[in-house]
């Protein structure tokens, strides 16, 4: 779980230690962080390659295109960070995000969002962001989201990071019960709901209760979302 309680303008920290490649740390080599811009729209990746081309300390590379062919590209170029604009906060940008970082992980992703969604900025996150910065707040946020992310840490914009806050905060105060958490981890198994009710020696009409209120408390869609939102929160291994 992202810790969105700090004060200062956006958050920035140490992602946790992972097993992949290691990104290269363009500030240890006083080389600019090589960055490439994915946009389904060509006038935004030119607005944005202008904004980023005074920005001391960041080399926009001579290639970018849409986020469906992106991949290809960012395989060949091997760039320090990868610049994700998404227009939606839609379970195909999460899958899209885990395609990326599982094919190049020693690329930092940094994903350009229009809306301020604390649930899909931790999706983003858990699924290989490590940046996340709001449309609003990218002539400011998006230069120091690459220069922090270059340098291996995490940003999120401070709107993003305090939403995420609240959220935390929300949560803590609507616990889940100890048989939702039971029914949480059968569902994190692999278990139906008529497994589920034979194991726990309940009604099925019981179970699809439980379902429904640790779908509501986690703010997930579904059970895959649950699942996976309870791991980042670590309520289940």
């Amino acid at each position: 779980m992202v810790n969105a309680s700090m004060t200062s303008p956006a958050l920035r920290e140490k992602p946790p230690p992972s097993d992949a490649r290691r990104p290269r740390d363009a500030s240890q080599t006083n080389t600019p962080i090589r960055v490439v811009i994915a946009d389904d729209r060509a006038l935004v990746r030119q607005g944005l390659v202008a904004m980023l081309g005074d920005e001391q300390g960041i080399e926009v590379l001579p290639v970018g295109g849409d986020v469906t062919t992106i991949g290809g590209q960012v395989a060949a170029a091997r760039p320090d960070v990868l610049v994700l604009d998404l227009a939606l906060s839609s379970r195909s940008a999460i899958t899209l995000i885990a395609r990326l970082h599982a094919h190049a992980p020693a690329t930092r992703i940094v994903v350009l969002a229009g809306e301020r969604d604390p649930a899909f900025a931790e999706r983003a996150l858990a699924a290989g962001a490590v940046g996340f910065v709001e449309k609003t707040a990218a002539q400011r946020d998006l230069p120091a989201a690459i220069r922090c992310t270059g340098r291996g840490e995490r940003f999120i914009s401070a709107g993003v990071a305090a939403s995420i806050e609240v959220t935390r905060r929300s949560f803590e105060e609507d616990r889940l019960t100890t048989r939702e958490v039971e029914v949480l981890r059968l569902l994190a198994a692999g278990r139906s709901n008529q497994r589920i009710a034979h194991e726990l020696v309940v009604a099925l009409d019981t179970v699809k209760k439980h379902v429904t209120h640790v779908l509501g408390k986690l703010g997930a869609a579904n059970r895959t979302e649950a699942v996976a939102r309870a791991r980042q929160l670590g309520l289940i291994p």
